[in-house]
């Protein structure tokens, strides 16, 4: 079979509600426990709940370090920082500034909300029912393609910046995008992620479904009632396999399969079965060239939702059941919550940190699996099996898409990539 280019992870940088990078974030996810709780993002009095997993204030360094910060959008602060963090541990932001190869990289990014909490904001404080002026630059992050936008001023990227809204799945598709452009030689180096933050318009929509847990999510617990909403953004940089040997940067983890499908279905509950979802995971699988008996353990989208969970679960079922053992399957969603349009990219960052220390997280919240669900849930950090780990989303509209990453070892880092 004829090799193809290789795409390596030699950068991550997230923002969580567990804090502004990725230490405090595998920390919090690792650590069993929750970051979501009361929020103070907007005034959440006049709705039926009243947690989120809202990011806290960045250290002081930060406004200073990233150029004109009170003029960006919070989910605009979430890109850059994360994208800053995610090229300086790829050794390709120094003193002097970032590198120049970023003059030539791509920039593929998710978002949902975009600048929307800042319209919001704007709205109310032209009608007076909100207090002060209404600031014109709130208007100027309102479009959902402001993150990526914000993150390619701040660095230089001038190749191909798209951003990807498909809903839950935004995230995990902008990384297949950025995949598909280091195969077809588009770019040698990119950049992919998302970014989005809390406002009134998603809470106020998904407490309007009944969608939403008022405690902090539990994905499949029994006693589940629904998510968690969550802000913050992750990226990930991510560039052929030759061209990170040739460098000699640290491989974290490789991209070895994208896919994804739709159920064509419901506007917002999942196939019953799952469908979409088992068609999107073994596309994945193909495209990776892997087998299901070597996936080690599945990031899943896991919201908490009673028809979602089941779904998942049957989905997984689906692709995996046939393997040697049961596949372990986490979510994180019950650490930092759901962050829609940039969950995905969030989830892939967790999924390569879980291949790179070697450990596989807990699934947040208390009480007792739901049978029904047929997963091998991690309740406490396991040491990860070797194969290969899949991150796997599922969104409304019936968009499904799933990723594959495989661990970074010496001989797969330093092989050149063909093709």
């Amino acid at each position: 079979m004829r090799a193809r280019t290789r795409a390596v992870v030699t950068g991550v940088g997230v923002v969580s509600a567990w804090g502004w990078g990725r230490e405090p974030f595998w920390d919090g996810i690792s650590g069993g426990g929750t970051a979501i709780g009361p929020f103070s993002r907007f005034d959440h009095a006049g709705y039926r709940t009243h947690v989120a997993g809202e990011v806290p204030p960045p250290p002081s360094s930060l406004p200073e370090a990233i150029p004109g910060w009170p003029r960006l959008s919070w989910a605009d602060r979430f890109a850059v920082a994360a994208a800053r963090e995610a090229l300086a541990e790829a050794g390709l932001l120094a003193a002097a500034g970032p590198s120049p190869d970023l003059a030539a990289a791509g920039l593929f990014f998710a978002s949902s909300t975009g600048g929307m909490l800042e319209g919001e904001e704007f709205y109310l404080r032209l009608r007076g029912a909100a207090a002060g002026r209404a600031a014109l630059r709130w208007i100027a992050t309102q479009p959902v393609s402001s993150p990526a936008e914000a993150v390619a001023r701040a660095f230089g990227v001038a190749g191909p910046v798209e951003t990807v809204s498909s809903a839950c799945a935004s995230g995990t598709i902008a990384l297949g995008r950025a995949l598909d452009a280091l195969r077809s030689g588009e770019a040698e180096l990119a950049l992919a992620g998302g970014a989005d933050s809390l406002c009134r318009t998603t809470y106020g929509g998904f407490n309007s479904l009944r969608s939403v847990d008022e405690e902090p999510c539990r994905p499949f617990l029994r006693e589940r009632g629904g998510l968690s909403i969550g802000e913050g953004g992750a990226v990930l940089v991510l560039e052929t396999a030759e061209r990170a040997a040739a460098r000699g940067a640290r491989v974290l983890a490789e991209l070895t399969g994208a896919g994804s499908t739709s159920d064509a279905g419901h506007m917002t509950a999942p196939h019953p079965e799952g469908a979409g979802a088992a068609r999107a995971l073994a596309a994945a699988l193909a495209d990776a060239r892997v087998e299901p008996a070597e996936v080690a353990f599945v990031n899943a989208h896991g919201t908490g939702t009673p028809l979602n969970d089941v779904a998942e679960g049957r989905a997984l079922a689906a692709v995996l059941g046939n393997g040697a053992a049961p596949v372990a399957v986490t979510s994180i969603k019950g650490a930092v919550g759901h962050l829609l349009g940039s969950a995905g990219a969030v989830e892939a960052a967790a999924t390569v940190l879980s291949l790179a220390r070697g450990t596989v997280p807990p699934t947040a919240g208390r009480g007792e699996l739901d049978p029904e669900t047929g997963v091998d849930l991690v309740r406490t950090a396991r040491v990860a099996a070797p194969g290969v780990a899949v991150s796997l989303n599922l969104a409304f509209g019936g968009c499904n898409a799933a990723l594959v990453f495989a661990p970074a070892a010496a001989d797969r880092a330093a092989a050149p990539a063909a093709g």
